[in-house]
């Protein structure tokens, strides 16, 4: 049996002591006349603070706080905290020498670029984002005009925003942008590539992805400059947070300043031996102890410092299901203080056993304990493209029986719903969000085979028409959904890795987006354009209430293969009274009954226009092979 490891200083992992409440991981304080430096550390620990090569000694000043204070003006300085011995930045630096080795002493304000102080978030009701997750360099590396490829400053050129506004999504989700470990910042003119789920410094600007790591204050202005631009587009910025796991443990900063405080440990206990071994929740050989107080702390820091001194406008959790249910609704809830618009979702699985029990973590089965705080849909996801534990396998486009329920659910924002049958679900025997705008709605993200592969993969041989037929209809599906759509950059240019399924540190030949497949598939950017311009135009795609989904979603009767759904009773919602979206995997035309009326046909055989292709007021209509109808 595996259970919690109770390390030998209990009082302090069960509670925060008054001084450890007070205390704010703001490690370094700067003003010209002195510096502040605090440290969370063991309180019979050794602790100095080294400013470029000037040791000094910290005062424990209570409840394992240590402190010290230093005349003169030392900005630009670089400094490091040893803890018994081990040298390192602290666990909450916010500007770093390059590979982040040492922190620099810093005034923040020096660092933000021309017009900063009028940059504003850029928030909406939940229900109304629409995210592009990205990685700084897959998406501008072979873009032949970019003056910046791979960095923060690629967001900022003409080409990338004007890409991002006609594509019509408002919100990009930037994979890990923080200092991370596995690409060294000196050797940038090498082929070096990674996702950067490896987290070193949390709250300093990935090196990699600025025009200068040496220069501590050009990551921080790039990234400033990047945020700016995307808010003056009218683009939200989505942070990816990966608090649950770290590099390693032995030169994490964590361990470095408070030695297995950080992190859950685990031991056999029919085992004869007694050391405790590292749970591994994360699959990466560590997971954070979020539920130790002194660890929600600096997660709720660390969020709201990347939201103010960034104005990031919302965050991805990684593996969400590591963390304990009441730090992310303490993150929720002090982000509800700030502003009820940003916006929260994270992975809501883990990627091995964790040390807590499932019952107490942020598991998408137990989203409905974490309100406002949304989770991917891997129903919706599966159902569309076959299951995640098989790459040949199909699922609802290619014709797989059963798998309309599992698409029903994730149309309905994997809420409860009267005409959805739970036993017939995938993966989930009960309803899991309260309300819709807790499911993210997609088919492919970073991680696994993005869209075009898994067809490929999953239907050797496929032709190219039928695969763009089957792309457009699996994307309908998710921007008709009720929950938050999420796609993958370049699915509007049909992106391929070259079947690659975990291409986290494949070179750039596997990862950059093809852009002139633009110019070869005009079509597939013109139906994305269409599909995304329709959610936004039309609130009946996202009522954002499980109530008004109920009252106002139907399911209509279809054959095998074929889901059909209605949005009725729209007044005072909508322009449009009634709206029919029909989804047909089948490689034969379908018959659908839909009510008496005369109808504009807004979708048809992979064309799209809000304007109308015509219109029908045949009561039995056909629907073509493989394609989206939709009509109102």
């Amino acid at each position: 049996m595996r259970k919690l490891l109770l390390i030998g200083m209990a009082a302090l992992m069960t509670a925060c002591k008054p001084s450890q409440e007070a205390f704010h991981f703001d490690e370094v304080t700067y003003s010209p006349q002195e510096t502040v430096f605090k440290l969370f550390a063991p309180a019979d620990a050794k602790c100095m603070v080294v400013v470029d090569n000037d040791s000094t000694n910290m005062v424990l000043q209570s409840d394992s706080i240590w402190t010290a204070t230093l005349q003169g003006d030392l900005k630009g300085k670089t400094y490091q905290f040893v803890v018994n011995g081990q040298a390192s930045p602290g666990v909450f630096a916010k500007a770093v020498t390059v590979n982040g080795e040492k922190g620099v002493i810093m005034d923040m304000t020096d660092t933000n670029p021309e017009g900063w102080a009028n940059d504003r978030h850029v928030l909406r009701p939940l229900q109304d984002y629409i995210v592009y997750e990205m990685h700084h360099r897959d998406f501008s590396i072979a873009r032949p005009e970019a003056k910046y490829p791979g960095k923060f400053l690629a967001l900022t050129e003409p080409w990338a925003i004007q890409h991002l506004k006609d594509l019509g999504i408002n919100a990009v989700h930037i994979l890990p942008s923080y200092d991370y470990g596995s690409v060294d910042e000196t050797r940038l003119n090498e082929p070096q590539y990674n996702w950067g789920y490896d987290p070193v410094n949390y709250n300093v600007p990935e090196g990699g992805y600025s025009t200068d790591p040496y220069d501590p204050v050009c990551r921080i202005r790039e990234f400033k400059q990047m945020v700016q631009a995307l808010h003056q587009a009218g683009i939200s910025v989505i942070l990816d947070v990966v608090y649950n796991h770290t590099y390693d443990i032995e030169h994490s900063n964590f361990q470095r300043t408070y030695p297995d405080y950080y992190y859950r440990m685990i031991q056999n206990s029919q085992s004869n031996q007694n050391t405790p071994t590292y749970s591994n929740g994360s699959g990466c050989g560590n997971e954070t102890a979020s539920e130790q107080p002194m660890m929600r702390k600096f997660m709720m820091e660390s969020v709201r410092y990347w939201f103010e001194e960034y104005h990031v406008d919302g965050f991805r959790f990684d593996l969400m299901g590591v963390h304990d249910i009441e730090t992310m609704n303490a993150i929720r809830q002090a982000m509800d203080a700030i502003d009820p618009n940003i916006l929260i979702y994270g992975e809501g699985w883990s990627a091995g056993a964790c040390a807590l029990p499932n019952e107490q973590l942020g598991m998408k089965a137990n989203i409905q304990q974490m309100p406002r705080i949304a989770a991917f849909s891997d129903e919706i996801r599966d159902a569309l493209r076959g299951p995640f534990s098989d790459d040949t396998k199909g699922g609802f486009l290619l014709g797989v029986p059963d798998c309309e329920e599992s698409l029903k659910f994730g149309i309905t924002g994997a809420i409860e719903h009267p005409q959805v049958d739970m036993t017939k679900v995938n993966y989930s025997k009960a309803p899991w969000a309260a309300e819709p705008t807790q499911m993210m709605s997609y088919v492919s993200c970073h991680d696994d085979m993005c869209l075009v592969d898994r067809l490929k993969t999953s239907k050797p041989g496929i032709k190219m028409d039928e695969l763009i037929r089957l792309d457009l209809l699996a994307q309908t599906a998710v921007f008709t959904s009720q929950g938050i759509p999420f796609m993958l950059s370049g699915e509007e240019m049909l992106r391929d890795k070259k079947g690659v399924h975990n291409s986290f540190e494949s070179p750039d030949s596997i990862n950059r987006l093809e852009w002139s497949n633009l110019q070869r598939y005009p079509q597939v950017l013109a139906y994305y354009r269409q599909l995304i311009a329709l959610r936004q135009h039309h609130p009946a795609f996202r009522l954002g209430s499980a109530d008004l989904v109920r009252k106002h979603l139907e399911f209509m009767p279809t054959p095998q293969q074929v889901v059909a759904f209605r949005l009725k009773d729209l007044k005072g919602i909508d322009d449009w009274q009634q709206i029919i979206v029909i989804l047909n995997a089948s490689e034969k035309p379908q018959k659908v009954t839909i009510p008496q009326g005369t109808y504009t046909i807004v979708a048809k055989d992979g064309r799209m226009d809000e304007q109308g292709l015509g219109t029908l007021t045949d009561k039995s209509i056909s629907v073509s092979p493989q394609s989206a109808l939709i009509l109102h």
